[in-house]
């Protein structure tokens, strides 16, 4: 790996500029070789302990007073009294086999600075090469989140100086990106928050291309390790609009546009992978008070609070837990009569508090510029349409499709917890047994099982009894041994009348512990073919029952609810003879006898 070593020179620059070095070819077993270098290539420069990187260092320009206001800020967040707005970039790393600007493969696990090339490592002399093959799923990705396609784009750079970055700037489309004008729409199911009500849209800006940096590890309180494995990988910046005004909602915001991108093999490396990271744009304003509204003075739409930003957030609940913390802090700061300083902040994961890493850099510090070495992104009209045809169902469609009550019949719940899990492979699963038993009751002389009954049962015993099974023994979906045509044997004899409930939960857990028997057969030498009992046995068991459990009966018939009647209905069962009881008749007698 590369050793990069930072000094701080002065705290006079109001910029806090860095005489920074890159040391190659030094292994980290070296440490005095490595010192001995730095320290004669850094002659004349004496540090204080004030002067060290502040990476991370809390903000104490309100002192320590109001530091413990903006912890106590938790308590006090009133959104009658205060609104918050939040816009979010996201940062997602394409799907493609070649990096953004040079043949270099990309690279998720290998070993380090295995996968750089001569621009990667931002050589003198060398030149991007744009890699036609990442266009694909950038294409994909905006039309899924309804971008309008622009035919001509161009790329910019972007100056700064960081370890992460060797040329000094990042190529990307600040002037002109690829796609604009997009929205996602967030349902009740995404997890938005209640005051959003069943959906709310959030408009998207721009999506523009632009090549990642590397990855910096920190080696020790002065050494940092660099991975240029990541350098000029292909990734989307999808910016969106202040109009989120909800941590929950922000959350649900990222989660969505995960889920859109995966479902477009756009990006299939999710926030858990490192695949995704947001950087969050937080503000806070006052709402008028009473006397202020009835005097005509409303909340000015056109202005925001001065915004903060909380940069590479790597999971959901650090995304939301983010926003309420620097919320709260920008409230805390504003009441005890502060002013929110333009910022970048940090967060880590488990904390409580947002930390200033550095003072907000503007538009201006970037130095935007046109790439000399890069044409015109030109995009024709044929390969928008053609990948705009290609595109898959999209999670909305699904969810349309999967809850269709005359259909799959699914609750949203469910539905949804089958489109994000195992990436697809249980919506496929489900589908194929779904497909299996409507083809085996469809063969019979007359179906009364409607499609939609089909459709609920089979997603009940595929996430609730599968999942159940496999998530007790501890097993991962991929080792499920339990294939589609023996749950959908179990399923079809469920709904046929032919076994009961608890028998077609003793067939699949046989399944899932590996017996390699079909079901009819085990059905047949275990004798589980249900055998229907008469009226009067039901009357005679329930009465039986009832008669052993008079504490629970008097409960039940003093509160006038039915919610321990099902206690009953095990009992029948379990005294019945195995295979025989159904347990919708055994509640109906026992309701009958209890009069409920």
């Amino acid at each position: 790996m590369t050793v990069f070593r930072s000094l701080r020179l002065s705290r006079r620059n109001q910029h806090h500029q860095y005489c920074s070095r890159s040391i190659a070819s030094i292994t980290i077993g070296s440490r005095a070789l490595l010192e001995s270098h730095c320290a004669s290539q850094c002659r004349g420069v004496h540090l204080t302990p004030h002067e060290r990187p502040t990476f991370g260092a809390s903000d104490t320009s309100l002192g320590d007073a109001r530091r413990l206001k903006s912890k106590r800020a938790v308590r006090r967040w009133d959104p009658q009294k205060w609104e918050l707005t939040v816009g979010i970039e996201i940062h997602a790393q394409l799907y493609t086999k070649r990096k953004l600007f040079s043949t270099a493969a990309t690279s998720i696990s290998e070993a380090a600075n295995t996968h750089v090339s001569v621009f990667d490592a931002a050589l003198p002399g060398t030149q991007p090469h744009f890699q036609a093959e990442a266009l694909i799923p950038s294409l994909r990705a905006a039309l899924a989140l309804g971008c309008d396609i622009q035919r001509k784009s161009r790329f910019d750079r972007k100056h700064y100086f960081y370890r992460d970055q060797p040329a000094g700037y990042q190529i990307t489309q600040y002037y002109e990106p690829f796609a604009r004008n997009g929205k996602v729409v967030l349902h009740d199911y995404d997890g938005i928050a209640a005051e959003d009500g069943e959906c709310t849209t959030i408009d998207i800006k721009h999506v523009q291309l632009e090549q990642d940096t590397a990855k910096s590890m920190e080696h020790t309180e002065w050494i940092f390790l660099l991975d240029f494995n990541r350098v000029s990988s292909p990734l989307i910046e999808i910016v969106s609009l202040p109009q989120i005004h909800h941590p929950a909602t922000a959350a649900a915001y990222v989660k969505k546009i995960q889920w859109i991108l995966k479902c477009v093999s756009a990006s299939t490396l999710g926030m858990e992978l490192g695949g995704l990271r947001a950087d969050v744009n937080v503000s806070v304003r006052r709402r008028p008070n009473m006397d202020e509204r009835a005097a005509g003075n409303g909340l000015d739409t056109s202005t925001l609070g001065r915004r903060t930003e909380i940069k590479n957030l790597s999971s959901f609940k650090a995304v939301e837990d983010a926003i309420k913390a620097e919320r709260d802090r920008q409230v805390a700061v504003l009441e005890a009569g502060g002013v929110v300083e333009g910022e970048t902040r940090g967060w880590a994961l488990g904390g409580t508090e947002t930390t200033k890493l550095r003072a907000k850099e503007g538009e201006v510090d970037y130095r935007y510029l046109p790439d000399p070495d890069l044409p015109p992104l030109i995009i024709s009209e044929d390969l928008i349409d053609h990948i705009t045809s290609t595109l898959p169902i999209l999670p909305d469609e699904q969810m349309r499709l999967l809850t269709a009550p005359d259909d799959y019949n699914l609750t949203k719940k469910d539905a949804r917890t089958l489109l994000v899990l195992d990436d697809g492979e249980r919506l496929e699963y489900y589908q194929e047994v779904r497909r299996k038993v409507q083809d085996q009751l469809d063969k019979l002389p007359s179906n009364a099982v409607s499609s939609a009954k089909v459709g609920r049962t089979v997603g009940n015993w595929v996430l609730h009894e599968l999942g159940g099974l496999l998530a007790t023994s501890e097993q991962a979906w991929s080792q499920n041994k339990v294939s589609a045509s023996t749950l959908a044997e179990i399923v079809t004899l469920l709904l046929k009348g032919e076994i009961t409930g608890g028998t077609a939960k003793s067939l699949l857990g046989l399944a899932v512990q590996g017996d390699v028997r079909s079901v009819m057969q085990i059905v047949e030498e275990q004798n589980l073919l249900l055998r229907p009992m008469s009226d009067p046995e039901y009357l005679e068991l329930a009465r039986a029952v009832i008669s052993e459990h008079q504490s629970i009966v008097q409960q039940i018939q003093k509160t006038r609810k039915a919610s321990k009647i099902n206690f009953l209905v095990g009992q029948m069962i379990r005294r019945g003879e195995r295979g025989r009881v159904e347990a919708p008749w055994a509640e109906t007698t026992l309701r009958q006898l209890l009069e409920l």
